[in-house]
């Protein structure tokens, strides 16, 4: 049951963007991924959970999506993967002659074997497709179509230093011929060198709607959540609500934010004259912030738990995720959260009315407590595996057979019925043995 008072608020936060959907994404060569691997956010043929599905043509698309396997598996390599890929498109447009593409291709293949990544999506309710491969560093191939009415059509291709455009779009990309190089992407070039509409689009696509997280970002996302939560009165009680509802007894949040340059006696004193001089003079932004319970507050970064300051950089982007429908990428989402409130953050995400946007939100994890078809259909279970040459192999709990609908999916899986674990067969008494045996005959 969706909460009354969240979904008012929600639909005063709603800013009234198109609706955008992440449908596919495959990769190949790239780190611990050899051959090909395919993620699909398109539902299956199951019934089960339709209702937290959304149609598109005679599909349906999935919310969320969460990825299991044991450490050193290649889960955060998919995922590092989809992040490549949105770096590359807003970044290789500053790349200068000479300068190759930082890419790591998986072992055995190296920089000879093609590395090819794809992605389908949905802008405004039309399928969009864009697809390049990397070989030695630099780009071999590119191409971008998209399909209106259902009928694909092409806005260009690439192969090497040369590319044509679509039959509509002739002439459109003139400017763009003298800023392609080997080391850039042609969407990279087109978005800032032409004014093409479903190339700005795409772009728009990978900047704004495709969201990273990561530990390594959790202090910018804090900053951001402390400024929004000041600005935003609306947002705040947003936040509250959604903390009272996660069962954190939060009544209020305090924040003041003064800028001021800082002190002669804050500044390190082994920095170089010029660096000292450049931070004196550069404003700053001192933050206090407070976290307000019945009989008493807290100071949020110095006397809060990591989980509480970790759900509280989390929350504000959220629900930007939520409101505005963006794709949420992250990498071990319970990492510094207790179970409970990872279960409750993914009810929150699923049960919020965001009216006709559609949020999604796919993640690695190895909290087999969620692991349960109560939460997730099959087709939102998937699992990373390495092969004999240890390489990734990606797939879903909906491409195992004989599972059933009331099956304990966590117990299964624990007991390596659908493989993704790691290899526990090992006889730890005899290899003490062998040790404590090899030590006697050295002394």
């Amino acid at each position: 049951m969706i909460n009354v008072q969240r979904k008012c608020i929600i639909n005063e936060l709603y800013k009234g963007r198109s609706t955008k959907m992440l449908l596919e994404f495959s990769c190949s060569n790239h780190k611990s991924i050899r051959k090909d691997v395919l993620f699909s956010a398109l539902a299956g043929t199951d019934t089960t959970k339709i209702e937290d599905t959304k149609e598109f043509g005679k599909y349906h698309v999935l919310k969320s999506a969460v990825i299991y396997g044991a450490n050193g598996s290649g889960k955060s390599n998919f995922l590092d993967a989809i992040s490549f890929v949105k770096n590359l498109v807003l970044n290789s447009i500053h790349h200068q002659p000479g300068q190759g593409i930082r890419q790591v291709p998986f072992k055995t293949e190296g920089y000879e074997v093609p590395s090819v990544y794809k992605i389908q999506f949905v802008i405004d309710n039309i399928r969009y497709v864009y697809q390049f491969s990397l070989k030695q560093m630099l780009v071999e191939d590119e191409y971008f179509y998209f399909f209106p009415n259902g009928k694909q059509k092409k806005v260009f291709e690439r192969h090497g230093d040369t590319f044509t455009a679509g039959r509509s779009y002739r002439g459109k990309f003139d400017s763009c011929k003298d800023v392609l190089k080997p080391n850039r992407l042609m969407l990279s070039c087109a978005a800032n060198f032409s004014t093409v509409h479903e190339v700005e689009e795409a772009y728009q696509f990978f900047r704004d709607d495709i969201v990273i997280y990561g530990d390594n970002l959790q202090d910018n996302w804090m900053n951001y959540s402390l400024h929004a939560i000041d600005s935003n009165a609306t947002l705040k009680n947003t936040v509250i609500t959604f903390m009272q509802e996660l069962g954190m007894g939060v009544k209020d949040i305090a924040i003041k934010i003064d800028q001021s340059t800082p002190e002669p006696n804050d500044i390190p004193p082994f920095l170089a004259p010029e660096f000292r001089e450049k931070l004196l003079n550069a404003p700053m932004d001192r933050i206090d912030a407070k976290v307000v319970y019945d009989n008493f507050d807290t100071n949020l970064i110095g006397e809060e738990s990591n989980g509480v300051k970790k759900l509280f950089a989390f929350l504000c982007p959220l629900i930007d995720i939520i409101v505005n429908g963006k794709v949420l990428i992250c990498d071990e989402l319970e990492s510094g959260l207790h179970e409970a409130l990872v279960y409750g953050l993914l009810k929150m995400f699923m049960t919020t009315d965001s009216g006709d946007k559609f949020p999604q939100l796919f993640f690695t994890t190895q909290d087999t407590g969620l692991l349960n078809l109560d939460m997730f259909r099959r087709d939102q279970i998937w699992f990373t595996e390495l092969k004999e040459d240890r390489s990734t192999d990606l797939y879903s709990l909906a491409e195992i057979q004989n599972v059933r609908k009331d099956e304990n999916i966590r117990k299964g899986y624990i007991n390596g019925k659908y493989g993704a674990i790691p290899m526990l067969n090992l006889n730890f008494e005899n290899i003490i043995l062998s040790m404590n045996v090899s030590k006697t005959k050295t002394l």
